[in-house]
């Protein structure tokens, strides 16, 4: 496939997230595919994404994708985003806090044969965690 090819199919699954069309993404990626940013406990595999991708809805229903950027190079896709939504649910373990988050995030995904076949994702976990209350946010700091 080529990099425009990649791109589009990238650019679907985040569109399919913000559907949230959870079959539609789970056809995207491959049956053996890799996902590098499962946190513990999870199962590997599309079981493991889906579980994670389920568990954000819940907590965040109104949840959005926005693509900022995206760049492509040979089998590899990087986009640069920035999640939005209200927690409503439950989010690792914690109780809904009510509060929006704004979270900066960069994908890096493989892709093979039309599949995603491997994920590594960064995002601003301690700025979502300090959006929700549940890590105070610093001092301001002043000098003399």
């Amino acid at each position: 496939m080529s990099t425009e090819e990649n791109k589009a199919l990238v650019r679907r699954f985040y569109e399919e997230w913000n559907k949230r069309n959870l079959n539609q993404m789970m056809d995207l990626i491959a049956a053996d595919g890799v996902d590098h940013a499962l946190p513990p406990g999870f199962p590997p595999g599309v079981e493991g994404v889906r579980k994670l991708l389920t568990m954000y809805q819940e907590a965040f229903p109104d949840i959005h994708i926005q693509i900022e950027d995206m760049i492509a190079e040979g089998d590899k896709v990087v986009t640069r985003m920035t999640a939005t939504g209200t927690n409503t649910g439950e989010y690792m373990g914690m109780p809904a806090s009510g509060k929006r988050i704004n979270v900066p995030g960069i994908d890096i995904l493989r892709v093979t044969n039309g599949k995603l076949v491997e994920h590594w994702h960064n995002e601003d976990n301690l700025g979502m965690m300090q959006q929700l209350g549940a890590i105070p946010m610093p001092a301001a700091h002043t000098t003399a």
